[in-house]
């Protein structure tokens, strides 16, 4: 029926293209004839124009259906300015009102529209079915059909129900399309459509320009995002995070750095969600910090880097989400931050969900975490886990290939290995082929008996970090592979027991090492870079203000906000903030002294500060902080703010001296008048007076027989305030 039509020249009238990308054509063709279709394409392969042709060439509606609001906005506004009428393309879904909904139909009985755009959820209601069964409908395509399967990364249960309403609306030929899907999802995805005699697409996995890098996550990983975009200035990045939580504090400290960033999750109302999707599209902003809801379909060619702040939750969606930057085949730097404790946590938020559930979950996150610790080239990792080889050493674009690791002999592990997988009957997944060689007596070993086998223990002598990486090795040699449909256990291949019979040299790289417990103290971080002749500069002028002012020297400022201004070199007020200790009020008190002198050492010794430390945060407790102040403000008693905010009373006594410590002043006077008689109070307070420190065990020693700690704390904050504020 539309065998004469001429493609390339369709092309060139609806989208101004003179050629079409990869298999387009050949999909084009296979849906005009009335035939089935499965397309695995990646991000940024052209998948959309795959079914939008052919819906403005076909008699009748298209309908698409897409788990995304924004996104089916974004791709109607497009094929509408690209054709002279209106309501070529429409779409149906919760965010429209009665009259507008009239409207759509309207349209579609009219014959004006070609390409109707529907959230699963919007088809299965009702009265939409009912209209629909009404229209001519020229194909289905299911976009992002990785929904359907719960092998998939981004399940949707109402995906699972597409089926069921096409056969009410009406049969016509299915498009699926999805930009990730393993073997696995992919028959899920035709069996659950009912379209396994679909003619399959597969494009190669494989984003030459992407620059793929892990980084251990850290304390400063703030510091290293913001001196990251600062380094890379006016290019435009996604940062995904997990919670929205961390989105909103993200995105506030970006933005205390001037960077243009905004937050996107679903938590926002739609109008913002719009307003900012429509700000990074324009520009008006670089950076979008986001929950994974942030990117689906969103034609933006030039993201320029793609940063996880948390480890995904799975390689597709790590692939997906990577897959935002460089489309127009330009840079696109992808880096990730790693942490174990991340990967604990996520396995914990599974807890609640059904067993089989929680089963996927935890193979989809290990394979993430082997991705992450491994040190294969990352683009060989990613392409064996699609089922795609790539046979090259070395692909010269990520950070293993980069700074690749000295390769070692790792034959002898690997035959221990597939003796044992063997020896166990190919009947279970890597952590107890792992516990197994090296002979570890764990329940599920007694319980099955194999702590009785004579390969249990055989690989007890050899280095345990070699386990992992051999068994990640082997199976992108093609030695092992993973029956994904059986909870990922090992099976040999032919290839796995033809070297069993003959081994030959395995090299193999070891991991990267994560070691969590370099949690750096950042008290000790600092004195390691201070500039000793700095700080005692800055201990003199304390000391000369102190006499000056009558003040004991803590009282200006500690010693902890000394040694970091001998680290990080703040010569501005504004600078002096953002070191731990001093806030507004301080710095303007005390600070003008303090950043001349520091400006002088600097330009005297041609030092150069450095930017990354001059990293502005972002108080998380500014809001608690706030509500403390108010309610003492109020007189209300100390002990009742601790009640109300849901905090012990010395956890409270602790935010009350961080904001006299940082410069705020309080009156406490009415809660200690009530608590402690006025001799009590003088004798602390005198003390305070003439000590040299305020280190509250000094004060213990002297007034400990007399005075209790807390109250020893209450009258130390009253003196803090009154004498440096």
């Amino acid at each position: 029926m539309y065998h004469d039509v001429n493609l390339t020249e369709k092309l060139k009238q609806y989208f101004g293209f003179d050629k079409f990308k990869g298999n387009q054509e050949a999909i084009i063709r296979n849906l005009l004839d009335g035939r089935n279709t499965f397309v695995l394409m990646p991000t940024g392969g052209g998948k959309s124009l795959c079914y939008q042709l052919p819906s403005l060439i076909m008699d009748g509606t298209a309908i698409v259906i897409s788990p995304l609001i924004a996104l089916m906005k974004n791709q109607v506004d497009v094929i509408n300015g690209m054709t002279e009428t209106d309501g070529v393309a429409h779409y149906l879904n919760s965010s429209l009102n009665k009259s507008a909904i009239d409207k759509v139909k309207a349209d579609i009985i009219a014959g004006k529209t070609k390409l109707l755009y529907v959230a699963p959820e919007s088809l299965t209601k009702e009265d939409n079915v009912d209209f629909l069964r009404g229209v001519k409908i020229s194909f289905y395509a299911v976009d992002e059909a990785h929904c359907i399967s719960e092998w998939g990364h981004d399940f949707r249960p109402e995906y699972r129900r597409i089926r069921p309403i096409i056969n009410e609306i009406g049969e016509a030929p299915v498009i699926a399309l999805t930009a990730t899907a393993t073997d696995k999802v992919r028959t899920d995805i035709k069996k659950s459509l009912g379209i396994l005699d679909a003619t399959e697409y597969k494009s190669s996995f494989n984003r030459p320009n992407l620059y793929y890098e892990v980084r251990h996550k850290t304390k400063d990983i703030d510091k290293q995002i913001v001196k990251f975009i600062k380094q890379n200035p006016g290019k435009s990045g996604i940062i995904y995070c997990l919670s929205r939580k961390k989105v909103e504090e993200l995105a506030a400290v970006l933005r205390a750095n001037d960077i243009k960033a905004a937050a996107y999750h679903a938590g926002l109302d739609s109008g913002t969600r719009s307003a900012t999707q429509d700000d990074f599209l324009m520009e008006r902003i670089d950076v979008i910090v986001a929950t994974i809801a942030f990117g689906m379909g969103i034609d933006k060619p030039d993201v320029r880097f793609v940063i996880h702040y948390d480890i995904p939750k799975s390689l597709e969606g790590y692939y997906q989400e990577t897959g935002r930057a460089g489309r127009d085949g330009g840079e696109g730097k992808c880096i990730a931050f790693y942490s174990y404790k991340d990967l604990k946590k996520l396995e914990k938020f599974m807890e609640g969900k059904p067993v089989a559930e929680q089963d996927i979950g935890r193979q989809l996150l290990q394979e993430t975490a082997a991705y992450a610790e491994s040190s294969v080239c990352r683009r060989k990792m990613l392409l064996h886990y699609f089922g795609e080889e790539y046979d090259k050493d070395n692909c010269g674009n990520c950070d293993n290939c980069l700074h690749p690791k000295t390769k070692i002999e790792g034959k002898d592990a690997l035959l221990v290995v597939l003796n044992a997988i063997a020896a166990i009957k190919e009947d279970f997944r890597t952590d107890y082929v792992v516990d197994f060689v090296e002979g570890k007596e764990t329940n599920d070993i007694v319980a099955h008996k194999h702590d009785r086998l004579e390969e249990f223990g055989s690989g007890e002598d050899m280095d345990e970090k070699l386990w992992n990486p051999v068994i990640r090795q082997a199976l992108i040699a093609g030695l092992l592979k993973k029956d994904v449909e059986n909870y990922g256990i090992l099976k040999l291949t032919s290839a796995g027991k033809k070297f069993m019979k003959t081994p030959t040299s395995f090299m193999i790289v070891l991991d990267n090492e994560f070691n969590e417990d370099e949690e750096d103290d950042s008290h000790e971080g600092v004195s390691a870079a201070l500039d000793p002749t700095l700080y005692s500069m800055l201990k003199d002028l304390r000391k000369k203000m102190s006499s000056r002012l009558k003040l004991p020297p803590y009282v200006i400022f500690q010693d902890i906000s000394l040694e970091q201004m001998a680290t990080v070199y703040p010569v501005s007020l504004e600078d002096l903030q953002t070191i731990q200790g001093v806030g507004a009020g301080k710095a303007r008190r005390y600070g003008k002294e303090f950043v001349a002198l520091i400006k002088k050492h600097c330009e005297e010794n041609d030092i150069e500060r450095p930017m990354d430390l001059r990293v502005r945060t972002v108080a998380k407790k500014s809001v608690l902080k706030v509500k403390i102040i108010q309610s003492i403000d109020r007189h209300v008693a100390l002990d009742d703010i601790a009640e109300a905010q849901g905090l012990e009373f010395d956890e409270l006594l602790d935010e009350v001296e961080a904001i006299v410590y940082s410069g705020t002043k309080i009156n406490i006077d009415y809660f200690l008048e009530e608590v402690m008689d006025d001799d009590r109070i003088d004798e602390i307070y005198d003390y305070f007076k003439e000590s040299e420190t305020d280190d509250l065990e000094a004060a213990m020693d002297e007034l400990g027989e007399d005075c209790t700690e807390e109250e020893i704390r209450l009258v130390r904050i009253k003196f803090m305030s009154d004498m440096g504020n």
